[in-house]
């Protein structure tokens, strides 16, 4: 029987979506699974552009159907619905990162364009769209980044309405071909935030100079630069402090996407790792007859399980979110910064069992290896978002408020809020749901209630041994509370998911004693810190507890994962 939390192809049926949507997803894997593994692998390692893919979706009008607010639409079926975005991210995943990056950008270079009130631009995306062509979103810059306050892309008037704009970007994903670049630059003649410019460029213009891939990839991410670029009025998308908000207010949309990515990739690699060591014959003996292979391969499924439910039901606040409801912002880099590196460690425990032959060029599991890095350094590191999951710490933590429960959210709705977010400030007065209820929900499961245990601990930090002003300075230590700090959120969305979808208590017992012996070793880690406090390393000690074992509980998650080996693969 096919492990119904894991996507498989064999049995992947969307049947919740609508019909046309539907009809999308199935097409996109039918398509890959068409071509193989073989030819898949092999696109991998020549490192093509990805034109059969970019004319398979243009001949599905895939992008143009999921990537058209319904404000822009021609079709009825097209909208932007963070749902079936993150399906497809998924499938993306499953089948290599490169695709993913491409309709990733994408998502990108359309964020300033879908936020602007320039008719002509938006009419000219959505027609883009519908012929299959592709975005991208020129941001960062080689010597600085994506620190948008430094931007040395120069936008001189032209004395007619427009500009001439000349300076070079960087990293920016499909360079070599998008129709349309949403530019992010600074008028020569004013000073400060008044000065910022997103405009329109085209890839094909004489004036736009591609210059390199600076990655050995398929994935084009592009260096370029625009010598006296001619910028007409009508190209122009925001100007002053809103150009800076479209710029933060489009990763928030597109960080999003890491985190089912992730997924995707780690679920493909599952199928193939388990499926190996399950047929392996080691010293008379399966290599899963071998306590620690279980325990490693039991940790990254249920690991994957958290990591799928967290970003599902993170879903549900996005296309919930309004002026009034901004939690998203919290959860939004959680799925950037924690599903991403928990992605990392599923990779990481199921090489420890295949070993060597994770480094064997005809399976996917190698390009895994590899691609799990990147997300968790794509749209901010995960220092940088952990910073940011801080500012939201006391307000979640000690101080919540009622908000009217948020249901599931895979109704065909478009999520027109995302593309009006606003200023991109007042992080410090969004306010949370008591995390409690999610937790009280499943006080009978054992780690459940062990992990509550060290949230409430947690709590009491906050309220009694909180960094001061002088260790507020000191990143390195605030990290560490913010490790634990994302435990919590973690669980919390995991758990309201879990009661949504009727998950398996043995699958979820599981999980939470491995998410307890996650904030035990942070916060090990925090009492080792050079300027915790005698009262801080004291806590962190205190705050260390021991999973409750059930070896009954985890043969019978054990058993789940055995189902996996040959559940699934890959036609050659």
């Amino acid at each position: 029987m096919a492990d119904e939390l894991l996507f498989n192809p064999r049995t992947y049926d969307p049947a919740h979506f609508d019909p046309e949507t539907r009809r999308l997803l199935r097409a996109t894997v039918d398509w890959f699974e068409s071509r193989g593994k073989r030819r898949l692998i092999d696109d991998y390692r020549s490192r093509v552009w990805l034109e059969d893919f970019l004319a398979f979706s243009a001949k599905e009008g895939l992008f143009a159907t999921f990537l058209t607010p319904a404000a822009d639409a021609a079709r009825p079926d097209q909208r932007w619905d963070t749902a079936r975005v993150a399906a497809l991210n998924e499938i993306f995943g499953f089948y290599g990162l490169d695709y993913w990056y491409a309709w990733q950008v994408t998502i990108l270079g359309l964020g300033p364009v879908w936020q602007s009130g320039n008719d002509a631009a938006r009419a000219r995306a959505a027609e883009l769209l519908s012929r299959g062509e592709v975005f991208a979103f020129g941001l960062s810059e080689k010597s600085h980044g994506a620190d948008i306050y430094s931007t040395d892309m120069l936008l001189e008037p032209d004395g007619h309405g427009g500009f001439r704009a000349t300076g070079s970007k960087y990293y920016i994903g499909n360079g070599n071909a998008a129709g349309l670049v949403s530019v992010f630059g600074r008028r020569t003649d004013v000073e400060g935030p008044d000065g910022y410019v997103f405009f329109a460029a085209d890839s094909r213009h004489p004036a736009y100079h591609l210059v390199k891939n600076v990655v050995d990839s398929s994935k084009y991410v592009s260096e370029f630069r625009l010598d006296d670029y001619p910028v007409a009025p009508e190209d122009v998308l925001h100007t002053g402090r809103a150009a800076f908000d479209a710029a933060l207010n489009t990763v928030n949309v597109g960080k999003f996407n890491l985190c089912t990515a992730s997924v995707g990739i780690c679920e493909h690699a599952m199928y193939e790792a388990v499926t190996h060591a399950h047929n392996r014959i080691l010293y008379g003996r399966p290599v899963t007859a071998f306590p620690h292979v279980r325990r490693e391969l039991t940790d990254a499924y249920v690991r994957l399980v958290g990591m799928k439910l967290f970003s599902d039901r993170a879903v549900d606040y996005f296309r919930s979110a309004g002026p009034d409801d901004r939690r998203y912002l919290l959860f939004n880099p959680m799925t950037k910064m924690k599903v991403t590196t928990e992605g990392e460690k599923v990779i990481d425990l199921m090489w420890d069992v295949i070993a060597a032959k994770g480094f064997e060029k005809d399976n996917y599991f190698a390009q895994a290896a590899v691609e799990i890095r990147g997300l968790p350094k794509l749209e901010g590191t995960v220092h940088v978002n952990l910073a940011l999951i801080l500012k939201f710490m006391r307000n979640h933590l000690l101080e919540p408020v009622d908000y009217p429960e948020v249901p599931a959210r895979l109704d065909a709705a478009d999520d027109a809020f995302l593309f009006r977010q606003g200023p991109a400030r007042g992080l410090g007065s969004i306010r949370f749901h008591d995390w409690r209820a999610a937790f009280d929900a499943y006080a009978a499961v054992p780690n459940v209630a062990r992990l509550r245990e060290q949230a409430d601990a947690l709590c009491t930090f906050v309220g009694t041994a909180a960094p001061d002003k002088e260790q507020s300075r000191d990143l390195d230590l605030l990290l560490a509370v913010g490790q634990l700090f994302a435990l919590v959120v973690h669980g919390q969305l995991i758990l309201e998911q879990a009661r949504l979808t009727g998950l398996d208590q043995d699958v979820l017992d599981e999980l939470f004693a491995v998410l307890v012996r996650d904030f035990s070793g942070y916060a090990v880690e925090l009492h080792g810190k050079d300027s915790a406090t005698e009262q801080q390393q004291a806590w962190a000690l205190g705050a260390v507890r021991r999973p409750v074992v059930d070896e009954a509980r985890s043969a019978r998650v054990w058993e789940r994962v055995e189902a996996l080996s040959g559940a699934y693969e890959m036609a050659p």
